[in-house]
């Protein structure tokens, strides 16, 4: 190799050592999350404990409810095989807290972005500050808009857009309200409209929208409660009635009586999934 090739690939790995300083990059540690492993907030994977732990608990309270209303061992058999269906419920419960605190802390990042944004700094500028006083709210580095705005500022200063970074994190997010101000905010800069006036209203509109089902959220906490105690009301009533007076309700273990124990388990099932439909009101 001639002496001016050897110094040129000598001077290129000098700037790449430099350049690896510079970023924090250290050999066989990567600083950056690969786009392959970032967290997807529509999927959720259960651990073998938590999907083992759910269909024991499902079993247990399926086998339960299936003695206190026909004291069989095959129906408590039958019936136990329902804890099987328990990991999707726990999953789907999971899902839906962690949605929650996403979209609690998406609204705190809005209001830092838009105090941001009156004060005359960047959009950019804005985002790394919202990162910093958000740090006081969450000192947790594993606060989903924490690690959501680390990621934001590495893509930064990499040389990628803001607009690609929204995009990004509202695509994962799988949120309206996320998604929509992402939109509003590509377009407006896109079109060169006044960017600090558009995001500011419309991270004012999203923060209503937000405190609306917040407030919602509080208003209906008391009523679900009370749908659940009503719901296992019926139980409690056949199970203590079962104990402490076996021979009055011992016709309905035996014949026909299983009948109206199934029609009565039904009903009560319909009525519990009826109240939680009714429960489930969107914004």
């Amino acid at each position: 190799m001639k002496a001016g090739q050897w110094a040129g690939w000598k001077g290129a790995g000098e700037r790449l050592s430099a350049l690896r300083q510079k970023i924090g990059w250290r050999r066989g540690v990567s600083r950056f999350k690969p786009a392959a492993q970032l967290t997807d907030y529509g999927q959720l994977e259960l651990s073998s404990s938590q999907r083992w732990l759910a269909i024991g608990a499902g079993a247990l309270l399926s086998g339960a409810l299936a003695w206190v209303f026909y004291r069989h061992p095959f129906a408590v058999l039958l019936l136990a095989f329902a804890g099987l269906l328990c990991p999707d419920l726990l999953r789907r419960y999971l899902l839906e807290r962690r949605t929650a605190q996403l979209k609690i802390q998406f609204k705190q990042l809005l209001s830092a972005v838009s105090t941001s944004l009156g004060a005359g700094k960047s959009i950019e500028t804005a985002f790394r500050d919202a990162m910093q006083d958000l740090r006081l709210l969450y000192p947790d580095s594993t606060t989903m808009i924490i690690r959501e705005l680390e990621i934001i500022g590495h893509r930064l200063d990499n040389g990628e857009s803001i607009e690609s970074a929204l995009l990004g994190f509202a695509q994962r997010a799988g949120l309206s309200e996320i998604g929509q101000f992402a939109d509003v905010f590509v377009i407006c800069k896109r079109t060169g409209g006044n960017l600090v006036q558009v995001v500011r209203r419309t991270s004012m509109l999203i923060q209503e929208k937000l405190d609306i089902e917040q407030d919602l959220s509080v208003a209906l906490a008391q009523k679900k409660l009370e749908s659940r105690l009503l719901s296992a009301a019926p139980v409690a009533f056949v199970g203590m009635m079962a104990w402490t007076a076996p021979d009055y309700m011992e016709p309905l273990y035996e014949g026909g009586g299983r009948f109206v124990m199934t029609a009565a388990l039904l009903a009560l099932g319909l009525s519990t999934a009826w109240i939680r439909r009714i429960m489930n009101i969107r914004v």
